[in-house]
């Protein structure tokens, strides 16, 4: 059996405590996922937004796509 494969938008916003996640989004295809995180960040104003792939199940392997606005320092690469 293959490995699973999500392509995720991550939201986050700006509290007291920092930088916090959102709800995540799945999407269809790794432009998707990129265009969500986009759209996340400057129309519906979030402090910033990732495009990220995760990939197998339990999750084996996360790579970033794309990273928009004000995001953590601490994302995978």
């Amino acid at each position: 059996m293959g490995d699973i494969t999500q392509f995720v938008a991550l939201p986050f916003d700006v509290t007291n405590d920092g930088l916090i996640p959102g709800e995540s989004f799945k999407c269809a295809s790794p432009a998707a996922a990129i265009s969500r995180a986009q759209g996340l960040w400057k129309i519906f104003g979030h402090a910033g937004a990732v495009a990220f792939i995760r990939t197998g199940y339990p999750v084996t392997a996360t790579t970033v796509l794309r990273k928009f606005g004000n995001v953590p320092d601490d994302l995978p690469n």
